[in-house]
């Protein structure tokens, strides 16, 4: 078949003298993507696709026979081929498509399936045909009942626009599903396809380091100072500018996926010979990392004229740990009333200029009563679940029916959405991270930037310390009542903080065990406790051993910069293998504290999300 250049552009018509349709057909039969050709052939990804539609080369769609042939199979449950026959017909009813999450992996998980599953709920409704699009068996947004009908198909832009020309939405929505989703819509958008929710201009302004960087610097919202950089020398220069350490990033990553804290040139340039895809387009990101804040993660939902906060939320660790991995309270808790003041107030500003519609999650970090925005993410975060069902509120159907037009201030009368903090709550939660470091010991156990859980527990109670516990409970780290605690920690954290903790646990009878500068600094300040040697230090057992034959019940060790890091992974490893529970900030040894002394003093009773909420209807 010839191809005349009448009809397609110049590159495309001297494609097709190289590239003839039985190639092509049996290439994509053979599933080589379009993405994969344009590399092999040199060229575009466009102009692969505009060839095989002059061909007339399209994927069909075949459904999935789940009686295994003993009945007449009718489930909405389809896949793409390269065959002659479409199983799949498109109705005439108003529908709108759903992106998922795509395969499950640390940094992406159920949260986001829990968003598509809740939207389509939500949009059935409302008297929607909802079309569910995710890869991933072993989510309920992929069990073939749940959807009015459901593709199984990657979450590409070539999957996705081919279900999209076949099936004819009214929209599709891409916030719900994460960051796999959400990188399609700026070529969705280009496509000519409806984004429904905050659009792909508001997406790559959130996005895009720079762009994003402008619109803060206009706002006058502070920030960690930051670059952008595509080479060593680049980056070097950045870090001379901002000073160390800093966090460095790729573009557009998931779930903290190889983000790292660097403190020197030589860890720099080590990171930077390590990473396989930095470009112009998606270059290196460098932040100034502030070792010593507080940070928070605040979820809310908006429709450019309106925004409601639904949840506050602070992290029990300390900036630099990533929220997937940082213990969360709802609400917050000792924090100044001008600093949340400030935090809704940048919320709000962000979410008017963003032009937010539905879901927007900030993260902020708080120094020394200064207010720092960390990020921006105009979709569905992993707080979405916690905050939903610790606040008795529909958030993912609101931010549906937002999406689909309606306006925040009805909602608002209808929902009960008062203009106040977590939505009026009166209880608290916590949602505490699961690690699988019993099973990937040598992986490491100190927490960083890159997430490392691979799942969380959630916990409700009226007052902190029982809901602490609980969640420790919940997430099987189980406090001792009594026994030895080992204490080490950086010098920066030799403060006020650490006596009351030492303190208290004297004071419930624990024995303490410290190393050397640790000890010291107890012993000086009046607390008695027994000295033992560092991993590495001349002079045996060291606190490697006496972990490892059982005598200590609770480890406290907050290592602080790369060497310590590095020289503290012994202790983490030990208490993992011997099951001790072990922190590794001062903010999460307070906390385990304040559990410890509640476990001790106090029956837990239990109550149903329903009657934590009961609240609302008085």
């Amino acid at each position: 078949m010839t191809i005349q250049a009448s009809d397609l552009t110049q590159e495309v018509t001297d494609l097709s003298r190289k590239f003839p349709k039985e190639w092509l057909l049996r290439a994509k039969q053979n599933g080589f993507s379009d993405f994969q050709l344009a590399t092999i052939f040199n060229t575009s990804e466009p102009s692969i696709r505009a060839l095989r539609r002059a061909y007339g080369i399209e994927s069909v769609f075949k459904t999935v026979d789940t009686c295994a042939a003993e009945f007449d199979a009718k489930t909405p449950y389809h896949y793409s081929t390269y065959e002659d026959e479409n199983e799949s017909v498109s109705s005439d009813r108003k529908k709108v498509i759903i992106l998922g999450g795509g395969p499950n992996r640390i940094g992406q998980g159920i949260e986001f399936d829990y968003c598509c599953v809740q939207a389509v709920f939500a949009l059935r409704e409302a008297g929607y045909e909802t079309i569910m699009v995710n890869c991933n068996p072993e989510t309920v947004s992929t069990d073939y009942d749940i959807a009015d009908k459901l593709y199984f198909e990657p979450l590409t832009f070539e999957d996705t626009i081919r279900i999209i020309e076949h099936e004819k939405p009214l929209g599709v929505i891409v916030s719900f599903g994460g960051q796999t989703p959400l990188k399609l819509s700026a070529k969705l958008h280009e496509a000519g396809v409806t984004i429904l929710g905050t659009s792909s201009k508001g997406i790559d302004l959130a996005e895009d380091r720079k762009k994003f960087g402008a619109l803060l610097e206009e706002l006058q919202i502070p920030h960690p100072e930051y670059g952008t950089a595509i080479s060593f020398d680049e980056a070097r220069e950045i870090t001379k500018r901002i000073g160390y350490p800093a966090l460095v990033r790729p573009s557009y990553v998931l779930g903290g996926r190889a983000m790292k804290i660097v403190y020197s040139d030589d860890s720099l340039k080590e990171y930077i010979d390590q990473a396989l895809f930095i470009t112009e387009k998606y270059p290196l990101l460098i932040d100034r990392f502030l070792e010593t804040a507080v940070e928070f993660d605040i979820d809310a939902l908006a429709d450019t004229t309106d925004c409601v906060i639904s949840g506050i939320m602070q992290h029990v660790e300390a900036a630099g740990i990533h929220s997937g991995d940082s213990t969360s309270i709802l609400p917050y808790y000792d924090i100044s009333p001008k600093v949340i003041a400030t935090m809704k107030a940048y919320t709000r500003t962000l979410a008017k200029n963003l032009k937010v519609v539905g879901l927007m999650n900030i993260q902020y970090a708080v120094q020394n009563e200064s207010v720092y925005v960390i990020e921006v993410n105009p979709r569905a975060s992993r707080t979405v679940p916690f905050v939903g069902k610790a606040t008795a509120i529909p958030v993912v159907k609101i931010a549906t029916r937002v999406m689909l037009g309606e306006k925040l201030s009805d909602l608002r009368k209808e929902y009960d959405l008062k203009d106040c903090d977590e939505l009026g709550m009166k209880h608290m939660a916590i949602k505490e991270p699961v690690f699988p470091f019993s099973k990937f010991v040598k992986s490491g156990v100190y927490l960083g930037p890159e997430m490392r859980s691979t799942g969380e527990a959630m916990s409700l109670a009226n007052e902190f310390p029982e809901a602490f516990a609980k969640a420790y409970q919940a997430a099987n780290m189980h406090l001792p009542l009594s026994g030895a605690v080992f204490i080490s920690v950086n010098d920066l954290d030799k403060n006020p903080r650490i006596l009351a903790i030492a303190k208290a646990l004297y004071r419930m009878d624990f024995d303490l065990v410290a190393t050397a500068g640790t000890h010291s600094f107890l012993t000086e300040n009046g607390i008695e406790c027994k000295k033992v040697f560092k991993v590495g230090e001349e002079g045996r057992p060291n606190i490697f051993d006496i972990i490892k034959h059982g005598k200590i019940n609770f480890v406290i060790n907050t290592p602080r910069g790369e060497k310590a890091l590095h020289d503290e992974e012994a202790i983490g490893a030990a208490s993992v293998l011997s099951n001790v529970p072990f922190v590794t900030t001062i903010e999460a040894a307070e906390a385990s504290v304040q559990a410890i002394d509640c476990i001790r003093h106090q029956e837990f009773g239990v109550k149903s999300l329903q009657e934590y909420a009961s609240y609302r209807n008085k």
